[in-house]
């Protein structure tokens, strides 16, 4: 015998609870079915387990879309701001780190307490442990059978994520059930994850555990403004670190990215720096401000392993050039194991930017990140979902 409810939330990640106390608390019977054990797993080991969960410098321009300005309705009605007053009002402290970044003090498990709260106080349903196993619609109502039960609603909302983090239990279920309705899906990549290098580049996985302050730039999206400064960390396979891991959402097979390990410096510099001490070889100066192991093999690759006052000045030009744009040609990427979201998904063009609602299949929904709408490094992608979900959970 099935159960009926105005809206079944399938997935119980952080658009998921959003959605769901924000529907329950308009007074809609919700019930929400997580196949894991319990809620929130991916928001419990986010932000080293301190929960990044906004950034006060979310603008629509910070996300990537096949539609670039699909995001900016729901952002704009649920901005940081209002995130940051559901926290406070929950006594859950918070420090700002750099770039805007918002963190708990303490554990991210305050955070899905507090969503789980909220969906305490709306009167939502949560059912953990079995996902869906069989799920139709009759053209009126959706039904969702999973484990012993059917449930049947008149929207479905699907909030199952992408398939990042399978250790998680991440799938790709969201854009199957999405095919199914008549939604099209954008090709997913692994994002925000490690590249790897391979060819004459694999001798940079000697300095793995090595980082630097940097500017990473890529390929043809450069003129886009696809640039990052901050650091990159090398590593036993190739590079990572927060400036690599925001590049890696642009980045495509066959691509090269360009690094420059001296962000900052005025053309000529070193050609200076050879008038002030010709006899100072090139790894010391480096050394200077990179680490010594890095400057070493710099200095190294250039071919420059003497006193910089026995080099002309055209090799130093030319030497100087290749350090402000280093170029890498990752042969991949660590792919959806290591990466912490995903670029693609569900296509937004199917999809209402004010309601997320699908427009082809009345009553079906579908926010988060199993949407293409994916956010740079920082909290970014956890306000997508609490806007997403905001946005859907008023629409039910």
């Amino acid at each position: 015998m099935s159960q009926t409810y105005d809206a079944i939330v399938l997935g119980g990640g952080a658009a998921g609870l959003m959605c769901a106390g924000v529907a329950g608390q308009r007074g809609r019977r919700v019930l929400l079915i997580e196949h894991n054990d319990a809620p929130g797993a991916k928001i419990l080991i986010s932000g080293g387990g301190r929960c990044n969960f906004t950034n006060l410098g979310t603008v629509p321009e910070r996300y990537l879309s096949a539609n670039p300005h699909f995001a900016r309705s729901a952002l704009s009605r649920y901005t940081p701001a209002d995130f940051l007053t559901l926290v406070e009002a929950h006594g859950i402290a918070w420090h700002e780190k750099t770039l805007g970044q918002l963190f708990c003090d303490g554990s991210a498990r305050a955070i899905v307490t507090m969503l789980m709260d909220e969906c305490s106080k709306g009167a939502v349903e949560i059912c953990c442990g079995a996902g869906p196993d069989e799920v139709s619609h009759d053209g009126t109502r959706f039904a969702v059978r999973f484990g012993e039960r059917l449930a049947e609603a008149a929207s479905l909302v699907i909030a199952t994520g992408g398939p990042a983090i399978p250790k998680l239990g991440a799938t790709s279920y969201a854009y199957d059930l999405a095919r199914r309705f008549g939604l099209k899906v954008v090709e997913p990549r692994p994002a925000l994850v490690p590249l790897t290098l391979g060819g004459d580049q694999v001798l940079f996985r000697e300095l793995s555990g090595v980082a630097a302050e940097v500017v990473v730039r890529c390929g043809p999206l450069w003129t886009k403004g696809a640039q990052f400064a901050e650091a990159a960390l090398f590593t036993h396979r190739g590079l990572s670190g927060p400036a690599i891991l925001q590049i890696s959402s642009y980045w495509r097979h066959g691509e090269q990215i360009g690094v420059d390990f001296l962000p900052g410096r005025a053309r000529g510099w070193l050609v200076e720096a050879k008038r002030a001490r010709p006899r100072t070889a090139l790894r010391k100066v480096l050394g200077e401000t990179l680490p010594e192991r890095l400057a070493a093999v710099l200095a190294e690759r250039l071919g420059l392993g003497g006193e910089i006052g026995t080099v002309t000045d055209r090799v130093l030009g030319e030497a100087e050039a290749r350090l402000g744009d280093w170029r890498f040609a990752p042969n991949g990427s660590e792919g959806f194991a290591k990466a912490e979201v995903t670029v693609g998904g569900i296509s937004t063009a199917g999809l209402s930017s004010q309601s997320l609602a699908a427009k082809a299949c009345p009553g079906l929904y579908a926010i988060g990140e199993a949407v293409d709408v994916t956010g740079w490094l920082g909290g970014y992608n956890f306000q997508w979902a609490w806007a997403s979900g905001f946005a859907a959970g008023q629409a039910l």
